[in-house]
């Protein structure tokens, strides 16, 4: 009955490349084979909406099984060339941001399926109000504008119940009696104002100085343009947080569990007095997760509600979660939200005046998952296939318990002030190599934190729902269906026999999508290193580039200058040098890490006078005094190995050029700092050109390899610190090197190869940085 009913028709459908809409085109192309589809798609930045449907949508493993039964890709693309119609469109936008060929693809369609929302429970309410609450009225305005009337059938919630007890019945949410009758029009214009109250509030002086110090206090001398980036997006994360308050807030105060719920709820009643002459049906599901069978059993789009949640606890992360153990948990598959979609599509309007008629898509009146049983499967299922940690240990799962959510959440809200705090002394502290690593597992632990605290956030609410969801329009339309459409169009939530489905079809599938590791034996950093590693030393990297202190050799400008000043001073002197430059340390630790070049300005005025011709052959008996007992073998090695790969090499460093200057073998170039020098031969303490740090770095490079041929997306660079990141992301394969600990955080998270080197073991040389008094030089005859 519904393939037929549905041939010949155009049916357009908003949403398409999420969850539930990519489902639907699959299951329309697939058991519908007499309609044709229009597609309305919100351009990309980078992609048009041809491009966007082709990647997104018809490349998803979604369309593996209708590919694999049309022959191949080739089959499914002239498939698609012939049956499907993709346009630009924003639901967002009043008009739909329709063209001219949008606007007459749209009017010339029977049926408009829409499943675009904003489905994250933590949406921003100004973002949530233009998609969920205005994004149904919009369609429906376009289609009378246009002055076509199909039948529109809206994707809502059951959750636009609310936080209520008892039966939740398919009515229009303004016929229920809990409805708090608020005015739709007001709450679009109080979301607009927070906005923009939020984003004024976030440019006054005292933010904008907070939202600074904070990037500085993530990324270290960075540079300008780095920590100014880094500024905005500070700015741009506190004004969302506003209105993610401002929108849990409103809807706690109306009733409601989040924004979601809210805004949907407001949509409906918003559709329901705009809709003009277009006839509405409202589908209503619980929440959707992975397929019962259709396309395949167990394909999901992403993380849903519950697979956070499931992932946190097999990792040993959550150990307790609020809720209500005989409560019930309301899951319906996607395939059974997408048959109820298609049923409702066939079967046309519900009600004459085509005033909207609802029909809820839910387990839990007619099939219920108690949340004490869901746990249950869960902990049994884990205990049979367990997780493993990075020592390749399995992950016992714990027993879970229920406690209320305001006990979690203050148990949560302590870890993570007191791993924050932990995090900000070890980032205070100059460490290094595998103690940076020690502050970097704080702060994943402190983000672990964080994600647990938003996950009980978020679903707390959802777990101690103790609403019921009346399914009777839905069993309706079960019992309308012929037997073939049964078995292709499955609706009816009684089928689901939940430890199957939970053991067999979603955990599994939940798992395979995850970043988990699921067998035994140590864990794969080691193998995953040795990879980066290949990548790097590759014959097709054009480009080495190489920072020099604690990323070749364990000393700093102030080492070399000790060394330099001890040179040729009396024996008597050296005490006060060291003196001096150890009571200057905290000073000179905290001018470098707020800016390198300020830095080394200052530092190198200590040079005015000094002698060149003296400090160019001092630096060369410094190389083997000093250098080359301070450096790391495997560092030079890694140089040679860039050489004799064809790689080009370059030195890039703010240390002084007479200093460099012995290991220019090593290097086919050598980007430094210089000092001027006067007509006397003496240095001036003055440089000759704004010093290689920071964001100079990254233009530097750039330049480099435009003017050489070579590509920075194919070159690797080599760095230590924070004060790098520019050199870093500047190229296609950057490593982190005895990170300190703002870089090691980084480098974890972006999955950067991580080396650590270190000094030859026994090897001899000076325990201060103090030359030895030269000794007379022998003239050559």
């Amino acid at each position: 009955m519904i393939p037929e009913a549905l041939a010949g028709r155009r049916i357009a459908v908003t949403g398409a490349t999420g969850f539930l809409g990519t489902a639907l085109v699959e299951r329309l192309l697939r058991a519908v084979p007499g309609c044709e589809l229009v597609l309305v798609v919100r351009a990309g930045r980078m992609r048009t909406v041809e491009q966007r449907a082709r990647r997104e949508i018809f490349k998803n493993d979604c369309f593996d099984r209708l590919r694999s039964d049309l022959g191949g890709s080739a089959a499914l693309d002239e498939l698609v060339a012939r049956r499907v119609q993709v346009i630009a469109g924003d639901v967002g936008t009043d008009g739909l941001g329709l063209d001219a060929a949008g606007r007459e693809a749209l009017a010339s369609c029977d049926v408009v399926v829409h499943s675009a929302a904003t489905v994250s429970f933590d949406s921003p309410l100004d973002g949530a109000v233009e998609v969920n609450l205005l994004g149904p009225t919009r369609i429906a305005t376009t289609l009378n504008e246009l002055g076509v009337a199909p039948h529109l059938v809206a994707v809502s919630t059951c959750y636009v119940a609310g936080n209520r007890r008892g039966a939740a019945p398919e009515i229009r949410v303004d016929e229920s009696p809990f409805w708090v009758d608020v005015d739709w029009r007001e709450e679009v214009s109080a979301a607009r104002r927070v906005r923009a109250d939020a984003e004024a509030e976030s440019r006054t002086p005292e933010l904008l100085a907070r939202f600074t110090g904070e990037a500085r206090r993530e990324l270290g001398a960075a540079g300008v343009p780095l920590l100014a980036e880094k500024t905005e997006q500070r700015r741009s994360a506190w004004v969302k947080d506003q209105l993610v308050d401002a929108g849990r807030a409103r809807a706690a105060s109306l009733g409601w569990p989040d924004a979601y719920a809210m805004t949907k709820a407001l949509g409906e009643r918003a559709l329901g007095e705009t809709r003009g002459a277009v006839p509405v049906s409202i589908v209503r599901p619980a929440i959707i997760e992975s397929a019962l069978a259709e396309p395949v059993p167990g394909w999901i789009r992403g993380f849903r509600m519950a697979e956070p949640v499931i992932i946190s606890y097999a990792r040993g992360l959550l150990r307790e979660f609020p809720g209500v153990p005989e409560g019930v948990v309301d899951v319906i598959p996607v395939d059974l939200v997408v048959g109820a979609i298609c049923a409702v599509a066939a079967r046309g309007p519900g009600n004459a005046d085509g005033s909207p008629d609802v029909t809820q898509v839910a387990s839990g009146s007619s099939n219920p998952l108690k949340y004490q049983r869901l746990v249950d499967l869960v902990r049994s299922w884990f205990g049979e296939h367990p997780l493993y940690d990075t020592a390749g240990q399995p992950i016992t799962v714990p027993d879970w318990s229920f406690p209320g959510r305001g006990r979690v959440q203050g148990q949560l809200e302590r870890s993570r002030k007191l791993l924050g705090r932990a995090e900000q002394v070890l980032q205070a502290l100059p460490l290094r190599g595998d103690q940076a690593e020690l502050s970097a597992r704080v702060e994943e632990k402190r983000e672990l934190a964080d994600r647990a605290l938003t996950y009980v956030t978020l679903y707390g609410a959802y777990t101690e729902c103790e609403a019921t969801f009346a399914v009777d329009r839905l069993l309706a339309l079960d019992a309308a269906m012929d037997h073939s459409d049964r078995q292709t169009f499955v609706l009816d939530p009684r089928v689901i026999d939940w430890g199957r489905y939970v053991h067999e079809v979603h955990l599994p599938s939940v798992v395979a999508h995850a970043r988990v590791r699921t067998e035994p034996g140590r864990a794969g950093g080691e193998e995953r290193a040795h990879r980066l590693r290949r990548q790097v030393l590759s014959p097709e990297r054009h480009l080495a580039a190489f920072d020099l202190e604690n990323t070749l050799i364990a000393s700093n400008v102030v080492t070399s200058y000790a060394w330099l000043a001890s040179r040729r001073i009396p024996s008597e002197d050296r005490p006060r040098l060291v003196a001096g430059l150890v009571a200057e340390a905290p000073a000179l630790l905290r001018l470098d890490r707020r800016d390198r070049s300020d830095f080394l300005r200052h530092f190198y005025r200590r040079y005015e006078h000094a002698d060149a011709e003296e400090l160019a052959v001092d630096s060369v008996d410094m190389m083997s005094d000093l250098i080359l007992t301070k450096s790391f073998p495997a560092a030079i090695r890694r140089v040679r190995q860039h050489r004799a790969l064809g790689h080009r090499t370059v030195l890039v460093t703010g240390a002084l050029d007479f200093v460099v200057e012995p290991l220019r073998p090593l290097f086919d170039d050598i980007v430094c700092a210089r000092l001027s020098a006067g007509p006397d031969g003496r240095y001036t303490g003055q440089m000759v050109e704004v010093p290689p740090t920071g964001e100079s770095r990254a233009s530097l490079l750039a330049d480099y390899g435009a003017a050489e041929g070579l590509s920075l997306d194919q070159s690797v660079a080599y760095a230590d610190s924070t004060s790098d990141l520019p050199m870093l992301e500047a190229v296609g394969f950057p490593v982190a090197v005895n990170p300190e600990t703002r870089l090691s955080a980084l480098a974890r998270k972006r999955g950067w190869l991580v080396e650590r080197w270190a000094k030859a073991p026994g090897g001899t040389g000076p325990r201060l940085p103090l030359a030895r008094r030269p000794g007379p030089r022998r003239e050559h005859p």
